[in-house]
């Protein structure tokens, strides 16, 4: 192909030929090491100087005339390619510039404008070149516009006042922030704005502008600067104006610590201790903890400046309490808490917040209306109610606090008779009888329980209301004719009164009953009445009547001890007469019933709980080895002789060890275990293969003794 200059070159002409890689046969270390540094600075001594073009001088119009249109035709053509880079339209401008051609450099600036009116570098560069050379009306115009176009461009509004103020024209300044503050710049735009008021010792105005600023910037930092303006002029009463105005504008949302911090450091200064330490107080009460942390310290440090030991305890005690906050704002049903954050009022607070804490906690009723949710919340109540009584020493309210307890309980599902107690205890503390009465009697209508019997019981019997008492047990066995303690007490009680037959045709009437939540319990309580009253025919007949419902091994026992000891002598007030009556009481026991008679009953009592117990239980091996303990021990006791004792020895059964199979609750089988087992000397007879089982097991003992003798002997040499 031909070339466009007329000339054919070769390829190999045109060729670039790179240096042949030089090959490293020897790598070993060369005698003469040279660094990396040397290289360097052997390559920099080895550069050539740089090349510069040479300078041209012109010397006539025309010339020049021909090296200004080169220039700009230059100039165009960047423009042309590159119309968006403003550093080019600058770049031409401040070449204009040098050439003392204004016209057309704002010519440049202008034509820079229309394709990009927002760029802020080609408005700066267009103003200071008409500052420069002083053409100031020419400036005033390029400012103008740009804040007119970009007013939230702080940097404009900047430069234009700045410029105002260095010709002198403080009212022409000052007018132009006003324009700026319409738009409610920053902060740093009305420090400025007041800055310049303050330089021309112009205080109003720039007091008058603070509360402008205040009012278009409602912040802390706004505030803060207002008041450190008033306290910076020595009028500390507006200072404190200017503080206290903030916090109440600002609200609760808008509170921060650093406007405490700020106000309290204000009173430190003006040595108003008591006001910094009011002001640190009110802040930890209402700034939530988390954003409090600050000022916390700050008061720490505080008191321990200016403080005592009460103080200090009170900053403490001001962080437990936010502490608390913050814990019942997360989970207000955490009545624990609450207990922590009331304990905590009591010993430090006054009467005032400790009720509002209190009435804080008991608003928050439990959801679920089941007793388990209440069991803590209820006492919540309690306590208050002991707080007005004890420590506020308040009757009414403490009246009040019970009263609205027992209207908010469901007595319908569930009650707590601790609250009706408390509540007629109170009342009687207050020797208010009647409305105690009145009160246990709602808790029995509304919500009966053995407790509130049992109380109300006791303090008509501590009163002498004998009759009360009886009409309260009569409505406590008709409304749980099952409480066998119920009947238990009200025989006592008409024991104590010598109404023998009363309590005799009471505990006829429990017996009685179809059903008895722990008859033991009331048959034992019958007994010793009989006892009590000596009356050993009736005691005998009870113990049989008992042994007609149940065959138990403690019963038969009970009996048999029963039928050995003598009748108990009976009690007087008086000492003489009762010494006296014991005395022929005695006589008479003695005359009707001997020891030998006794022993005889109750050996009796014995045989027939042990044939009842082989007839009627063989399974309760067990029960049978205690009655026959006791039994011995009884022959001994009495003194029967060796044949008596040895009699019943030989009716003890022998101990064995026997194995039977673990079975689980689906039926699968889960090994064997080992247990004792009793074998009387009926069932030996009954089973004679035990026999040779014994026998069989007696002679593989045998023989694994004798193995054991033998490999124990040593052999002779």
């Amino acid at each position: 192909m031909a070339d466009p200059l007329g000339t054919s070159l070769h390829s190999k002409t045109t060729e670039t030929r790179l240096p042949r890689p030089t090959r490293v046969k020897n790598k070993t270390a060369a005698p003469v090491q040279i660094t990396a540094e040397q290289i360097v600075r052997e390559a920099k001594e080895r550069q050539e100087d740089e090349y510069r073009p040479p300078t041209s001088v012109i010397t006539d119009p025309e010339e020049l005339a021909e090296y200004r249109l080169k220039k700009r035709k230059e100039f165009e053509d960047v423009l042309r390619r590159v119309r968006w880079n403003a550093a080019a339209w600058v770049k031409y401008a401040k070449w204009e510039e040098s050439q003392m051609d204004l016209r057309r450099a704002a010519s440049v600036y202008e034509r820079a404008l229309d394709v990009d009116y927002r760029n802020v570098t080609v408005w700066l560069k267009y103003a200071e070149m008409e500052m420069k050379h002083k053409r100031i009306n020419h400036a005033r115009n390029v400012w103008d516009r740009a804040v007119s176009l970009l007013p939230r461009i702080d940097q404009l509004w900047y430069k234009y006042i700045h410029m105002e103020e260095m010709l002198g024209n403080i009212p022409g300044a000052r007018q132009l922030f006003d324009r700026w503050m319409n738009w409610e710049p920053d902060h740093n735009g009305w420090a400025a704005y007041i800055k310049m008021e303050l330089r021309y010792k112009e205080v109003e105005r720039a007091r008058k502008i603070y509360e402008r600023y205040t009012q278009v910037l409602p912040s802390v930092k706004a505030w803060v600067r207002f008041a450190k303006f008033e306290a910076k002029e020595g009028l500390r009463q507006r200072a404190r104006s200017v503080y206290e105005n903030a916090i109440e504008a600002l609200g609760e949302d808008g509170q921060q610590e650093e406007l405490f911090i700020k106000f309290a450091e204000f009173e430190e200064h003006c040595k108003e201790l008591e006001r910094a330490r009011s002001i640190y107080k009110y802040a930890l009460d209402h700034i939530p903890k988390k954003d409090a942390q600050s000022i916390y310290q700050r008061f720490v440090q505080f008191e321990k400046q200016h403080g005592d030991r009460e103080g200090i305890e009170d900053v403490i005690v001001s962080k437990r309490r936010f502490h608390y906050e913050s814990e019942v704002k997360k989970n207000p049903l955490n009545y624990d808490t609450w207990f922590d954050y009331v304990r905590l009022e009591e010993a430090h607070g006054e009467h005032e917040k400790v009720r509002e804490v209190y009435e804080r906690a008991i608003a928050n009723v439990p959801l679920g209306e089941e007793k388990r949710y209440w069991q803590r919340y209820i006492y919540l109540w309690i306590n208050y109610a002991l707080y007005e009584e004890l420590n506020a020493e308040d009757v009414e309210r403490t009246r009040e606090v019970y009263r609205e307890c027992l209207k908010l309980i469901p007595h319908k599902k569930f009650s707590f008779s601790k609250v009706w107690i408390m509540a007629a205890q109170f009342e009687i503390r207050q020797k208010r009888l009647t409305a105690a009465r009145q009160i246990l009697g709602m808790a029995i209508g509304m919500a009966p329980k053995p407790k509130i019997f049992k109380v109300y019981t006791e303090i008509e019997l501590q009163l002498g209301n004998i009759e009360r008492c009886r009409t309260l047990y009569a409505r406590f066995l008709e409304w749980a004719p099952h409480h066998c303690n119920a009947w238990v007490k009200f025989a006592e009680l008409e024991t104590s009164l010598a109404e023998s037959d009363r309590a005799r045709g009471i505990f006829e009437l429990a017996i009685t009953q179809p059903l008895l939540d722990t008859p033991e319990v009331l048959w034992k309580a019958y007994i010793d009445f009989e006892i009590g009253e000596g009356e050993r025919e009736r005691t005998r007949e009870l113990y049989e009547r008992l042994l007609d419902r149940t065959k138990h091994v403690k019963v038969w026992m009970s009996f048999a001890q029963f039928e050995e000891q003598p009748m108990p002598l009976d009690e007087d007030e008086d000492e003489e007469e009762d010494e006296e009556h014991q005395q022929a009481k005695l006589a008479r026991l003695e005359a009707e019933e001997s020891p030998e008679e006794r022993a005889a009953r109750a050996r009796g009592v014995y045989e027939r709980a042990n044939r009842g117990l082989m007839e009627t239980t063989p399974d309760l091996k067990e029960e049978r080895v205690m009655l026959l303990e006791a039994w011995r021990t009884f022959e001994k006791r009495v003194g029967s002789g060796e044949e008596a004792v040895e009699a019943i020895t030989q009716k003890m059964p022998r101990r064995v060890k026997r194995k039977r199979a673990i079975t689980t609750d689906d039926g699968s089988s889960a090994g064997m275990e080992e247990y004792y087992d009793y074998i009387f000397p009926e069932e030996d007879q009954d089973a004679p293969n035990l026999k040779i089982l014994e026998a069989a097991y007696k002679w593989k003992r045998m023989k694994m003794e004798q193995e054991a003798a033998a490999e124990n002997e040593e052999p002779l040499d």
